[in-house]
């Protein structure tokens, strides 16, 4: 049964699940969506697989020339990227509608808690945006934290409150908080100030290439761990220490401030204000790195960032 169509978004921003179970299903739920918001003169992104895509041309005919569409593996790289993407599509200036499907059953249970944190930032990353954002999942592939996520969801009757969703900075998934493993011995570290900056990206790039990691990462890895130390000199301690090792195909380094902790559990998923010109190290490297581990404790702040070696 077709479920009972509900307005597009109920407010500036809007945020639905939208579970399935078949392709019947899929093709029964998406092109309504899509068809609402080309009535409504709005973009639209739909994000799944080809052979999903495939099947929605099928269904919506010359309508499918209207919509932007990404491949699913291109699109959801990893969490910072994807949620910074979703926002650049959300503020064109234009109402939109993103319609997307993340490959659940592709990624392992770290990876899979990450892109839950994800789902549930995208509440605070777009807020106040004008747009509707669908996110489909196979109920077989989906994780059971994901119905955490969602202030709403899509089923036969039509757009419903959820009454599992936790607001972003209440969610708790496993593994939250547990203490870091210590670096290895092996670890180079470089302590940092105000004046040292230059020497510290210097060092840095010196064992990103020493771990023979791809020369046109090397710059981003380096970006990444200079914001974050950039943010230790301006509002922590003034200075610190950058510990780097290798550990499998990543390049991992780590920041590590005395000055005090950090206690916004959404530091760096919160895009900073158009006109600032602060609050972009962690949104950064959020982007640029595969994961960004925090960890505060009072008079302790290591901010941890895992890159792959290889694109």
């Amino acid at each position: 049964m077709q479920p009972t169509r509900a307005p597009v978004a109920s407010g500036p921003f809007a945020h639905t699940a939208v579970a399935y179970g078949s392709d019947e299903d899929f093709l029964t739920l998406v092109p309504p969506l899509v068809a609402d918001a080309l009535r409504d003169d709005r973009d639209v992104l739909v994000v799944t697989c080809e052979r999903k895509l495939g099947l929605l041309d099928g269904v919506l005919g010359e309508d499918a020339r209207r919509i932007d569409r990404e491949v699913t593996e291109h699109w959801h790289v990893s969490p910072g990227r994807t949620l910074a993407a979703h926002h650049e599509y959300a503020r064109r200036g234009r109402q939109t509608t993103i319609i997307s499907e993340p490959p659940w059953s592709a990624w392992d249970e770290r990876q899979t808690l990450e892109w839950v944190r994800y789902e549930s930032a995208i509440n605070v990353a777009l807020a106040g945006l004008p747009t509707a954002v669908w996110c489909l999942h196979d109920r077989a592939a989906a994780p059971g934290h994901l119905a955490h996520t969602h202030p709403a969801h899509l089923n036969a009757h039509g757009v419903e409150p959820n009454d599992l969703y936790t607001p972003p900075e209440r969610l708790v998934l496993p593994g939250d908080g547990s203490p870091l493993a210590d670096p290895p011995a092996t670890a180079v570290v470089t302590a940092f100030t105000a004046e040292t900056m230059g020497g510290l990206r210097r060092a840095v790039t010196a064992q990103a290439r020493e771990a023979g990691m791809d020369r046109n990462l090397v710059a981003s890895f380096v970006l990444s761990v200079s914001e974050i130390a950039a943010n230790s000199v301006e509002h922590g301690a003034g200075h610190g220490r950058v510990t780097v090792w290798a550990e499998g195909d990543k390049l991992v380094g780590e920041v590590t401030d005395s000055g005090g902790g950090l206690d916004d559990p959404l530091a760096g998923y919160r895009p900073p204000e158009p006109e600032s010109l602060r609050g972009y190290g962690l949104w950064i490297s959020r982007q640029l790195c595969d994961r960004v581990e925090i960890r505060s404790s009072p008079g302790l702040l290591r901010i941890r960032l895992h890159m792959s070696l290889r694109p």
